[in-house]
């Protein structure tokens, strides 16, 4: 049985640009991250492609697919389109082709338009807010209108989601990638400023063809969500010898923001980032990689949006939390154990006196690299390490900030990258130590 629906994870994070926004620490003190009377987990995915644009299935299928695997929400993100006008297309051209029309219409056998036009077989794709009227359930599933933002510097993709967007948003461009963010971000800005409705915008996949770095990312003001873990295959989470990680993106992120720019904390989400819905699993972007876990006492998009720009979630590729308690004086994690399964918790951050010097990555003929610079050790320390389901990290009082990664012992059984585990990420506590 589902806990409340799930809100439309529309949750807003533009217009907290202006509040130096200390997290739980500040926000959250004595009051503990857990599901009670009042509070319910919300489980939602915030990256789906469709037939809309160049995924493989129908919005009704896809949304039935996350619906039947116990998810409360579900973001439509296609690449700068939205499922909100009469489009009609053919059968076999679709990504998915027949196989999927056939699962369409065994499916939801009163449901499909179909015509012949010149003997090719065509439907009619149904849009978002058919879809949404037919299957979204009052307190128990929601889905939200989002859409990609499909930009580009060069030959660097540089691609954002914008969440409970109400009209279509035009790729922006701009002289640089930090410029091309910037004008994007400031965009959906406006729209949320002149229409009034809470939607916020995040950075996908940074490693994405290697196109944005740290320090593309760390001056953008008005952005405060970004892609920790996205789950297809082709995105590189993990770096590679020339590339930071996402999550070393992310450390020094935190480090600039908090300790040289004033700026607010950087959130990262998970996400599946969906384009192919059948045989799963294979090694093609898939559903159920990825998601994020937001705490919230009512199913609005206002109290989602405030309770995301608070902190209030977490995100995860397979491990559940039952408790996250943050402080002035400490971060508590207690993980949600299933079976026989072990848990290393790290407590990651940077302290006061790191090195802020950066070296230039530079390839076999001597020329820099477009990549994050090279930092020490330093910035994103692993803190502490507790071979348990539970784990308090007391601050020193030197602390910048704070994070922690839960990784389980168990192996995620349809992964982004080979031999990719099970793992949470808890969103960054501002320390003692940020500079006032």
């Amino acid at each position: 049985m589902k806990h409340l629906p799930i809100l439309g994870v529309v949750m807003a994070s533009l217009l907290g640009v202006a509040i130096v926004l200390s997290s739980a620490v500040d926000s959250a003190e004595g009051k503990p991250l857990e599901a009670g009377p009042s509070l319910h987990w919300y489980k939602g995915n915030m990256h789906t492609h469709s037939h809309w644009s160049d995924g493989d299935d129908y919005l009704e299928m896809i949304a039935t697919w996350y619906d039947d695997h116990d998810y409360d929400f579900l973001v439509f993100t296609d690449h700068n389109v939205l499922a909100n006008k009469e489009r009609w297309v053919d059968v076999d051209k679709t990504k998915g082709g027949k196989p999927a029309y056939e699962k369409l219409k065994a499916k939801f056998p009163d449901w499909i338009e179909e015509r012949t036009q010149e003997e090719v077989l065509q439907v009619r794709l149904r849009t978002f807010a058919e879809v949404s009227e037919k299957l979204a359930r009052a307190d128990e599933f929601l889905l939200i209108q989002g859409e990609e933002i499909s930009d580009q510097f060069h030959r660097h993709p540089i691609h954002m989601n914008v969440h409970n967007v109400p009209e279509l948003l035009t790729p922006r461009g701009g002289e640089s990638v930090r410029e091309v963010i910037q004008n994007n971000v400031d965009a959906v800005r406006a729209l949320r400023e002149r229409t009034g409705e809470p939607m916020f915008v995040h950075l996908n996949h940074p490693n994405f063809g290697y196109a944005v770095t740290a320090e593309d990312l760390f001056p953008i003001v008005g952005e405060k969500f970004f892609e920790v873990y996205n789950g297809h295959p082709g995105v590189h989470n993990s770096g590679d010898g020339q590339h930071a990680s996402t999550e070393r993106i992310w450390d020094i992120v935190l480090t600039k923001r908090l300790a040289e720019l004033d700026l607010p904390v950087m959130y990262g989400l998970a996400v599946d980032d969906g384009h192919n819905y059948h045989k799963i699993p294979s090694r093609a972007s898939e559903p159920g990689r990825g998601w994020v876990m937001v705490l919230a006492n009512e199913l609005t998009p206002a109290t989602l949006v405030e309770a995301m720009e608070d902190g209030k979630f977490y995100s995860s590729s397979g491990v559940t939390l039952k408790r996250v308690e943050s402080s002035s004086r400490e971060l508590s994690v207690d993980v949600d154990v299933v079976g026989d399964e072990t848990y290393t918790i790290e407590f990651i951050g940077t302290r006061k006196g790191y090195n802020p010097e950066g070296k230039p990555v530079v390839g076999k003929d001597g020329d820099e690299l477009p990549a994050t610079l090279v930092y020490d050790g330093t910035i994103g320390e692993v803190l502490e390490t507790v071979e348990g389901p539970k784990a308090t990290y007391t601050f020193h009082g030197n602390e910048i900030y704070v994070r922690a990664r839960i990784t389980s012992s168990m192996a995620h059984p349809n992964p982004s990258e080979l031999g990719d585990p099970q793992r949470a990420w808890i969103q960054p506590v501002v320390g003692p130590g940020k500079p006032q």
